[in-house]
Parts: structure tokens; C-alpha cells; sequence
């Protein structure tokens, strides 16, 4: 493209023409970064579903018609696959898991099986009867009480709607032969789209529907594409060819930008460039204080394909595996012979870096009606019911595959075990009896590592932070999860539209009981880990170091930049902000404190 009178033109438009009317729209940030490019608009329309009975003779034919659908659209999946195979880097991996849990959705999963079964029982077309499944399947996993969970409905949709579209023999939408550097607008936007988007060819792109946690954000994050979901009447705001900027940071989309506003945002560009050459620098440098106070930076994991991602970003450990990762897009569960053979690879490729790696954090009703386990009175609100270690404890089965592979993983290198929603000092006493009894009978048949691995719990409820001194003395380590614990302690459902924004990690009850925590586990001599969302935001590190929190776990993007912000500080300074914010009461006060800190801090340097 080229500069003009009136601001940036696309090449591929022969035509100079003014700029339309500028177009100021707002949604959600999912992938950071900012791209200034040519709009590809993305149609993909509504496919017509018919609906109709069919005739009892019919009803082999149609069954035969659903499967040849599902065939075709494992062989549509698998060439995706094999096009991704050559990629480099963590997205290419990342994707070909995806898509592979789409492959096994399309074979005698419970979509296909549902289908067919209405096919039979009530006479359905095969769409009719796929979208039925769509709809009930999507029902209950949009139920769930997890943003990341909850975001797996989006795979359900995926599978059905390609189903659905070979069924009507609907046209695919196609990323071929797309302008360079051209910005995407669509309504919704899959992780198969995703698998055929070139980034060098794509700048970024902009969706109505999707989430954070959807695997299509998740996507984009990894292959570095500026994205921005959840925009009103997007597909009607712009058309092909105009010029649009998208910033993925603040979730802004400007179509028809001023010459000026394009001005702004390439000096954006700019910095952006320059930072990440900055950050690098720093890779091999330690996380330390000015006044020499050493920190640990570890990283989170919510897929086993984002390790490299974490060493490359230099983490010194593994803070958390999400295990959650190997039960979802399943109708089975993992045995433990594969969950060993994942988690053993997870650990090997850590080199040597110590791994802590989650028991399995899910409700009653999530596994109930993901994997179809049987729990009894799962309540009306499975976020206070039987869920994480409650429910591990009761399905004793499933917990001692799991603690078993965590086990013989162990072997291969150093791990800890972290235990979720610990509430109680006897829940951990009755998890580490059967993490005994698991350890004894590996070892009784030569499985098992030389010795126990540690054994630590989340806080994530006030119970837990209010009694860490208690639980201190039968637990090796703590880890703070933020995210719930604040959840928790407001009583706000962060994914609730109605009250997110309440949501406030700088409220004076959550930050003391960070502080207790923090304390408790000083006291009794033991490590403390952060690695909820507070420990990426490098705004709000000198308030966690002033707490006397020293290992801080989170987002691998997010690592260099918390590093640079921990090498610009004064523990010193830092704990004299910390005294200051904790003998406040209101949180505008604690707000101005931190953000006057970290202006005059920076001021300085």
C-alpha cells in the first residue's frame, strides 16, 4: 500500500479515492498489537437448515447420508492439518491439536451419535438432527462456571456447523489469495479459519462473536495477530477495500481513519517494534531489584504446545499446568498411561526447570455432562458445589490415574503437585494420604520417582487465605490464584456481563488477603507462588513485591515486560508503596498511590 493526500490506499485499488465516513468502533482485546491494512470482509451468512420428518424407510439412507458428511469433513480437517504440519513454533503445534480434537469429534463422538440417534428415534433430517445436538451440547458447556471451559462450545460449533455445510454442500470461506496486509472482518472466525490465515499476509483481524478464552483468541495470541472480538454490526460497518486501523490492545477499530489517526498509530507500530527489541535484551538478565532482591518468573500453561513459548520467554519454572487441557473435546476420559505419556513429554520438555503441574480443576456438572460421569446433587450453582478437589476426592478413580501419571512424570524430571480450592486443612491431609497410597503401590512395582514430589495448595477462597497459617503446616507450598480469590471474595462472576465490571483485584479485602497469605507462608518458612492475572500486569508488581511476594507465575507474553518493570524497581521503595496502599480503606486512594508510584518510579529512571 501507499501514502496518499488522504492517508494510506491499498495498492490492489487502481482508483485514489477520499477517505468515507470515519467509523469508530469498540470491543474486547484479545490479542495485543496494532495493524493498519486494507478491510477483507467475511461473509460467511446464515446456512439455511431445513427441517423435515422422514419416511421410516428412509431412515438407513439418511444415517448413511450423516456419516458420509462426517467423512467428508474429517478428510476437509486432516488436509488442514497436514497444511499446518511444516509450521514453526508453538502455533503450528497448538493448531494441529485443535484440529485433531475436531477429528475426533467427527468420529463416533457424542454429536455424531446423537445425530444419529434422533435420526432413528424421532425421524430428524441429518442437519435438523445435528443442529439439535449443536444446540444441546453448546447449552450445557456454555453453563459452565469457567471462561476457559465454557469457550470449548465454540469447538462443538465448529464441528457441526462444517457437518452442516457438507450436508447442504455450502461453500467453505476461503483465505486464499487475500490482499497483503489486510485486516479481516467477520462475525465469527474459527480455529480452522485460523489454521489457513498467513501472517504474512494478514495483519490482524476483528470479530462480533468470540471470547478470550476461545480457542480462536488463544490462536491468535500465539501467532501474534492483533485481534479484536466482540463488535456490534461489524460486518455493516465496513466494506472492501477501506483502510482500517486495529488495535488489539484496547480493543479499537477505526475504519476510514484521519490521515492523522494512521500517523498515530504507524508511530504505535514503531513502538510496539522497538519495545520487543528491547525486551529481548533481556532475556538472559535476571529478574532482580535494583537494591539486589532476586525474583522467580515462571510461567503458566494452558496447553502443553505453549512450553516452548515459556523458554523462550525465559521462564525460570512452570508455575501451573492446567491438566484440564487433556479431558476436554473428549467423550472418554484419559487413561493413565496416556495422561502419563503427555505429562512425561510436558516435563522433558521443560529441560530441567521444575514443573507444577494442577490436579484436575473442574465442577460436578462440567465432567457430568462433558464426559458423562454420574454426580448427584451438583446444586444450582456448581461454583460452590462439588468441584476441583472435593470432586477429585469423591471420584477416587479417576483421581489416582491422575495422581499416577503425575507420579511417573515425576520420574523424568522435577515436578510439584498443586491442589485446587482448598479450603480445609483435612481436605489436603486426605489428598496426600491417597497421593501416598498411589506413590507406595508405583514404587511397590518399580514405576514410581526416588521420591515424593511437593505437595502444595491454591488459595483461591477467603476460607483458605483466612486459615493459611493453619494450612501452612500441612502443605510444602502455597500458590495465590487470584483470579477466583477475588471472584470469591466480591462474590462477582467475572464472566457476567452484568457485574465484570465490579470485578477489582485492587479491592482493600482481596489485597489483605494476599497479604495474610503472603505472611502465613513467611512464617512457616515455606514458598508462596502468585499466578493469577495480577502477577502479568507489570502496573501492579511493585505492590506484589512490596507484599513480599518473590515468585510470580504468568502468561509467557507477559514475562519481559514484569521483568523490566521488577529491574526498574527499589524492593525498598516498593514495600514503603505496599504500607502505604494496605493502611488504605478506599480503592480510588489505593488506585492513586500505585499509579503515583509507578509514574515518579519511572520518572526517575
Amino acid at each position: 500500500m501507499k501514502i496518499s493526500g488522504y492517508g494510506i490506499q491499498p495498492d490492489d485499488k487502481p482508483e485514489s479515492r477520499p477517505f468515507g465516513e470515519t467509523s469508530h468502533l469498540k470491543g474486547s482485546g484479545v490479542s495485543p498489537g496494532v495493524a493498519i491494512g486494507v478491510v477483507y470482509l467475511i461473509e460467511h451468512g446464515t446456512i439455511g437448515v431445513p427441517r423435515y420428518t422422514i419416511a421410516d424407510h428412509d431412515i438407513g439412507a439418511e444415517k448413511e447420508r450423516l456419516e458420509a458428511a462426517a467423512k467428508k469433513s474429517v478428510s476437509q480437517v486432516e488436509k488442514l492439518i497436514a497444511q499446518i504440519a511444516d509450521g514453526d513454533g508453538g502455533a503450528s503445534d497448538e493448531l494441529g491439536e485443535i484440529l485433531s480434537a475436531h477429528v475426533h469429534m467427527l468420529q463416533g463422538s457424542r454429536l455424531i451419535r446423537g445425530a444419529l440417534a434422533l435420526i432413528g428415534e424421532r425421524r430428524l433430517n441429518a442437519e435438523a438432527a445435528v443442529q439439535s445436538m449443536i444446540r444441546e451440547i453448546s447449552g450445557q458447556y456454555a453453563a459452565i462456571k469457567d471462561t476457559y471451559l465454557a469457550a470449548r462450545v465454540h469447538d462443538i460449533e465448529d464441528v457441526g456447523h462444517r457437518l452442516i455445510r457438507n450436508l447442504v454442500d455450502a461453500p467453505v470461506p476461503s483465505f486464499a489469495n487475500l490482499p497483503e496486509g489486510c485486516i479481516v472482518l467477520a462475525e465469527e472466525i474459527t480455529p480452522a479459519d485460523t489454521a489457513l490465515m498467513d501472517p504474512a499476509r494478514i495483519s490482524g483481524f476483528a470479530t462480533t462473536f468470540g471470547g478470550a478464552e476461545a480457542h480462536t483468541a488463544i490462536m491468535a495470541r500465539s501467532l501474534g495477530l492483533p485481534a479484536v472480538v466482540g463488535i456490534n454490526d461489524l460486518v455493516a460497518a465496513a466494506q472492501n477495500g477501506d483502510l482500517a486501523i486495529l488495535d488489539g490492545q484496547s480493543g479499537a477499530l477505526i475504519v476510514n481513519p484521519s490521515p492523522y489517526e494512521v500517523e498515530q498509530y504507524q508511530k504505535r507500530q514503531d513502538e510496539i517494534r522497538e519495545e520487543k527489541r528491547q525486551l529481548a535484551h533481556l532475556r538472559e538478565l535476571p529478574a532482580e531489584t535494583t537494591d539486589g532482591m532476586r525474583v522467580q518468573l515462571s510461567a503458566n500453561l494452558e496447553l502443553a504446545s505453549e512450553m516452548e513459548m515459556a523458554l523462550d520467554a525465559g521462564a525460570q519454572s512452570i508455575g501451573l499446568v492446567r491438566t484440564e487441557f487433556m479431558f476436554m473435546n473428549r467423550e472418554t476420559l484419559p487413561s493413565e498411561e496416556e495422561q502419563t505419556e503427555v505429562l512425561s513429554e510436558l516435563v522433558q520438555k521443560a529441560a530441567g526447570l521444575p514443573v507444577t503441574i494442577r490436579t484436575l480443576d473442574v465442577g460436578g456438572d462440567k465432567i457430568a455432562r462433558g464426559l458423562g460421569l454420574e454426580v448427584s446433587g451438583e446444586g444450582a450453582n456448581p461454583a460452590l458445589g462439588l468441584r476441583a478437589i472435593r470432586f477429585s476426592l469423591k471420584q477416587r478413580d479417576l483421581y489416582e490415574r491422575q495422581v499416577a501419571a503425575i507420579l511417573r512424570a515425576s520420574a523424568v524430571g522435577p515436578v510439584r503437585i498443586l491442589l485446587p480450592m482448598i479450603t480445609t486443612a483435612e481436605e489436603v491431609k486426605a489428598a496426600r494420604r491417597l497421593i501416598a497410597g498411589v506413590y507406595k503401590r508405583l514404587t511397590d512395582k518399580g514405576e514410581g520417582p526416588s521420591a515424593l514430589p511437593p505437595v502444595g495448595i491454591m488459595i483461591e477462597v477467603p476460607a483458605a487465605a483466612l486459615s493459611a497459617d493453619a494450612l501452612a503446616n500441612v502443605s510444602d507450598f502455597f500458590s495465590i490464584g487470584t483470579n477466583d480469590l477475588t471472584q470469591y471474595t466480591l462474590a462477582i462472576d467475572r464472566t457476567n456481563d452484568q457485574v465484570a465490571s465490579l470485578f477489582d483485584v485492587l479491592n482493600p479485602a482481596v489485597l489483605r488477603l494476599i497479604q495474610f497469605a503472603a505472611s502465613a507462608a513467611e512464617n512457616a518458612g515455606i514458598p508462596i507462588n502468585l499466578c493469577g492475572e495480577m502477577a502479568g500486569d507489570e502496573r501492579l508488581t511493585p505492590l506484589l513485591l512490596g507484599l513480599g511476594l518473590t515468585e510470580l507465575s504468568m502468561s509467557a507474553p507477559a514475562l519481559l515486560r514484569v521483568k523490566r518493570r521488577i529491574r526498574e524497581l527499589s524492593q525498598i521503595a516498593a514495600e514503603d508503596c505496599a504500607a502505604r496502599i494496605m493502611a488504605q480503606t478506599d480503592r480510588a486512594q489505593i488506585a492513586a498511590i500505585l499509579s503515583d508510584f509507578n509514574e515518579l518510579s519511572l520518572t526517575f529512571q
